[in-house]
């Protein structure tokens, strides 16, 4: 026979009201009730009716996490970590891929906002004013993108793609590329600020933005030939996923990596050290900032915070793998050999 909501209140000592209270609005119950309560819960296998929980205080017990591409490894890892902190608050979450298009954003929005009692949108791609709008919608988190007054967790962008930068200057290369993502894209846009900033630390330093690729192995594919054709020894993409394409490209036209061209990454997703040379990236938490995404977002729903909070910028990490190395002293021509005209792998990851 199922536990119910009455046999906890016998066993806690507390009333019914008490606890659900603890249960459902727990910043409304003193530390010592809500501890005994869920203690006696989680003995006893208690699990809340989310319907009837939902008559109670008005909620539904959903959340909407809103994410570009569930095939790139990088939201995969961040619904992971949305969906395990979710569940722990016994929260259920609806997952909508907009294959990265802004106006699937919207129609997500929509879609979502009468289901659950909140939002976390993932890397959105849509303009300012129309996050801005879906914000008016429903409470809503941002992860990666910041915009003034959502509430938002953000990675160091900027710190990232420094610290591949002076990694690359350290083993002698002044004229470095990188290779950019989608315009839609904040993170982006973060990085290539950065990038342009960075080449005024150094007056023996070029750097080289080749422009916008698709955040995909084919874009990683298309970008090998303007790597090639820019002279550059070394290259920073967007992400894991165009790095490998980079990397596949630059085999394909007789180029060694790391030898002839230097190849980074960034997000650190399992696909880096599935290929060889290992890519050297930069870590990102993805599944703790999901997690920490779902905490700010209960906060609003249940009146704990203020709706401007934002946590600071969520430390990244340099991985150095085998993908880059010494740059090369004098230039290579290409090997003679065989040129494929197409990839050794799937051309959308």
């Amino acid at each position: 026979m199922a536990v119910t909501i009455r046999d906890v209140a016998k066993a806690a000592g507390v009333s019914i009201s008490t606890v659900s209270r603890a249960l459902a609005a727990p910043d409304k119950v003193n530390e010592a009730t809500r501890l005994r309560v869920q203690t006696t819960a989680d003995a006893m296998g208690y699990r809340p009716n989310r319907a009837a929980r939902g008559l109670i205080t008005g909620r539904t017990g959903n959340i909407g996490l809103i994410v570009p591409d569930l095939e790139n490894p990088f939201f995969g890892s961040v619904s992971k970590g949305v969906q395990s902190r979710a569940r722990e608050a016994g929260y259920a979450v609806f997952v909508a891929d907009t294959d990265e298009t802004p106006a699937m954003e919207a129609e997500a929005v929509r879609s979502l906002a009468t289901q659950v009692d909140g939002i976390v949108m993932c890397s959105a791609r849509s303009s300012d004013d129309a996050v801005r709008r879906f914000a008016g919608e429903v409470p809503l988190v941002l992860i990666n993108r910041r915009l003034e007054r959502i509430p938002s967790v953000t990675f160091d962008n900027g710190g990232g793609l420094r610290a591949v930068l002076r990694h690359l200057v350290a083993l002698g290369h002044r004229r470095i590329a990188y290779a950019a993502g989608p315009v839609t894209s904040w993170s982006n846009s973060e990085r290539s600020q950065v990038f342009a900033a960075f080449g005024h630390e150094s007056s023996d330093l070029e750097l080289v933005e080749l422009g916008n690729f698709a955040p995909y192995f084919s874009g990683g594919i298309e970008a090998g030939d303007v790597v090639i054709a820019s002279g550059v020894t070394a290259v920073v993409a967007f992400n894991d996923l165009m790095a490998v394409g980079l990397v596949d490209r630059l085999r394909q036209r007789g180029y060694s990596v790391p030898d002839d061209i230097s190849v980074a990454g960034i997000d650190n997703v399992p696909v880096a050290t599935h290929v060889w040379p290992h890519l050297t990236t930069v870590d990102f938490p993805r599944i703790a900032i999901g997690r920490a995404s779902v905490d700010m977002l209960l906060d609003i729903v249940l009146g704990r915070t203020e709706h401007s909070h934002r946590v600071p910028d969520v430390a990244v990490e340099l991985v150095i793998r085998q993908s880059t190395g010494v740059a090369p002293t004098t230039a290579r021509a290409p090997s003679p050999h065989h040129t494929r005209t197409q990839p050794t792998t799937a051309s959308r990851q």
